[in-house]
C-alpha cells in the first residue's frame, strides 16, 4: 500500500480492534496493570518520603486512620478515577490530547475527593504527603503513557493495532478523507474500502488500490459483509438526513461503529459547542479572534520562557559558538529577513550551519533538486552547503536556539506557524495562505512535530492554518513536549 506522499506503508494486520480477542481489550488491560503498578509505587514512595517505613503512623484528628490505610484508599480511588474518566478508552489511545487530559482529570478528581473527605472528617492529612504523591504520580502516569503511546505508534507503523474502516459518502470528500487517514496511520484507522454514489468510481492514481464495495445506500450491508469495525460517513451530500439516521439504525446490534466527519473541517473542540433543535444536533463554531487577553497572556508566557531558557542555555550556546567559529570561516550567527505577523519583516537569528557562499549556490541547487511535491519551499537532503558542525546542529534543531532572542524582542513566539521568507510570500497564489500571518511565527509548531522538512507545501499550509485558528496555551504546551521528542530523534530534519 502506498500513502499519498509516496511513502510505502506496511501491510495492515487482520487483527480486529474489538471483541474478546481484539487488540483494544488487551491494550486496555495492560494499561490497567501498569496504572496499578505506577500508582502503587508512587503512593508507597510518598509514604516513605514523608513518614519513613513505619506504616502505622496515624493521621492527625479524632478517630483518624493510619497512613497505610490512607495510602491504600488514595491509590484505589486514583485507579477508579482513571477508569471513570475513561483514560484507558481505546478510542483516545495513541493520538490527540484526550488521553493525557483524562489522566490529569483523574488526578485532580482524586485530590479533590481526598480534600473533601479531610474537610468533612477534620482529618489533617499531611499536605507534604499529598503534594508529593499527586503531582509526582501525575507526571509518572503521563511519562509511562507516553512510552506506551510510542510503542503503539511503532506497532501502527507496522500495520498493527488498527481499526478497519469503510468510508461512505461523495467521491471527492471520500478521497480527501482517505488521504488524511493514510497520512495519519498513527490515528489508528485503516481504510479497507469505500461506498460511493451509484455510478461513481475513484479515478485518481493514488486511489486505485481502494476498492469500491458498493453504493452509499448499501453501506450497512457492506460493512457487515466485509467485517468492518467502523463506517465513516465522509459527507452527507449523497444522503438525506433521514438516510443518515437510517444508516445508524441499520448498524445497531452489528458491532460496527459509526463515525461522522463534520462538514466544516480543521475546527478544534474549544471553538465548537452543540445545541439540539428537534433532536438535530447543531454545531456552533466560534469565529476565530486574533487579539485579546489570551494573546497578551501568550506573549508574557513566551518572553518569560525565552528568558529562562536563554539563562539556562547560555553555557551550551557558548560552546556551540566556539565550535562554529573554529571549524569554518564566517560569523557565528546567521541573520535572515523573515516575514512576521501582519507581514512585518524582522531579522531572524540562527546559529550558522552553512558555508558563507551558500546563498550564491542556491539557484544552482534549486534547479537541480526541489522537495517532492513542494512548489514554494526549498528543502534538500544532503545539502552540500551545510557544514559538518551544521549537520549536527540541524539534526537536533540546535541552530534554531538563537530565535529565543527573537521571542524576547517580540518578533516571534515559542509556538506558531513557520516564519516564511519574502521570496516565498511572493509566490503565494492562494488567498488562504495569508491567514497564517495573523499570528506571530514560532520557533516550533504543528509543522515541526508533524514531519518538519518531510512535509509537502500543502500539508504545511494546512497545519499552519489549523494552528492559527485553533491555538491554545494547553495546546502550545503539548506541541513543545512533542517537539522535544521530534528533536531528540531527529525526525524529518535536514
Amino acid at each position: 500500500m502506498v500513502a499519498t506522499g509516496g511513502e510505502t506503508l506496511a501491510p495492515v494486520s487482520q487483527q480486529r480492534m474489538f471483541g474478546m480477542r481484539g487488540w483494544a481489550r488487551k491494550y486496555e488491560f495492560r494499561l490497567f496493570v501498569t496504572d496499578v503498578i505506577v500508582v502503587a509505587l508512587v503512593m508507597v514512595g510518598a509514604h516513605a518520603a514523608r513518614f519513613g517505613w513505619d506504616p502505622f503512623v496515624g493521621v492527625a484528628g479524632a478517630a483518624s486512620p493510619a497512613y497505610w490505610q490512607v495510602t491504600v484508599a488514595v491509590a484505589a480511588l486514583w485507579i477508579l478515577a482513571l477508569g471513570w474518566t475513561r483514560s484507558r478508552d481505546a478510542l483516545v489511545l495513541g493520538h490527540g490530547l484526550q488521553e493525557f487530559q483524562r489522566v490529569l482529570a483523574a488526578s485532580w478528581h482524586t485530590f479533590t475527593a481526598v480534600a473533601i473527605v479531610g474537610f468533612l472528617t477534620q482529618w489533617q492529612v499531611s499536605r507534604g504527603y499529598l503534594l508529593f504523591a499527586i503531582p509526582l504520580g501525575t507526571v509518572a502516569l503521563a511519562v509511562y503513557r507516553a512510552a506506551w503511546r510510542a510503542w503503539m505508534h511503532a506497532q501502527r507503523d507496522r500495520g498493527e493495532l488498527l481499526a478497519h474502516v469503510i468510508v461512505v459518502g461523495p467521491m471527492l470528500t471520500s478521497q480527501q478523507m482517505i488521504r488524511r487517514i493514510r497520512r495519519s496511520r498513527r490515528a489508528g484507522y485503516s481504510v479497507i474500502g469505500a461506498c460511493l454514489p451509484e455510478g461513481h468510481r475513484f479515478v485518481d492514481a493514488d486511489m486505485q488500490d481502494v476498492p469500491v464495495l458498493g453504493a452509499v445506500s448499501d453501506a450497512a450491508e457492506v460493512a457487515k459483509r466485509e467485517n468492518a469495525e467502523y463506517v465513516l460517513l465522509s459527507g452527507t451530500d449523497a444522503m438525506s438526513l433521514r438516510e443518515s439516521r437510517q444508516l445508524g439504525w441499520e448498524l445497531e446490534g452489528t458491532e460496527v461503529g459509526l463515525i461522522v466527519a463534520p462538514a466544516m473541517v480543521d475546527v478544534a473542540g474549544p471553538r465548537v459547542s452543540m445545541s439540539p433543535v428537534e433532536g438535530l444536533p447543531l454545531l456552533h463554531v466560534d469565529i476565530p479572534r486574533f487579539d485579546g487577553g489570551k494573546y497578551y497572556l501568550k506573549q508574557a508566557a513566551d518572553r518569560m520562557t525565552a528568558f529562562l531558557l536563554l539563562l539556562l542555555g547560555s553555557v551550551p550556546m557558548l560552546v556551540v559558538a566556539v565550535l562554529i567559529k573554529t571549524t569554518s570561516h564566517g560569523p557565528v550567527f546567521f541573520r535572515q529577513e523573515r516575514v512576521g505577523r501582519d507581514y512585518e519583516p524582522f531579522a531572524m537569528l540562527k546559529f550558522r550551519s552553512m558555508y558563507v557562499d551558500a546563498g550564491e549556490r542556491l539557484d544552482e541547487l534549486r534547479e537541480r533538486q526541489r522537495a517532492e511535491g513542494n512548489e514554494v519551499l526549498f528543502k534538500m537532503k544532503d545539502d552540500p552547503r551545510v557544514t559538518t558542525v551544521g549537520k549536527l546542529l540541524r539534526r537536533f534543531s540546535i541552530d534554531e536556539v538563537p530565535q529565543l532572542l527573537n521571542v524576547l524582542r517580540g518578533d516571534m513566539s515559542i509556538v506558531g506557524p513557520r516564519p516564511p521568507l519574502q521570496s516565498e510570500v511572493d509566490l503565494w497564489d492562494d488567498p488562504r495562505v495569508a491567514r497564517r500571518q495573523l499570528v506571530k511565527p514560532g520557533i516550533t509548531g504543528l509543522w515541526q512535530v508533524s514531519g518538519r522538512s518531510d512535509l509537502n507545501w500543502d500539508e504545511s499550509v494546512r497545519l499552519d492554518l489549523y494552528y492559527t485558528e485553533n491555538w491554545s496555551l494547553a495546546g502550545d504546551l503539548i506541541i513543545v513536549l512533542r517537539t522535544v521528542g521530534a528533536v531528540l530523534f531527529g525526525r524529518g530534519a535536514y
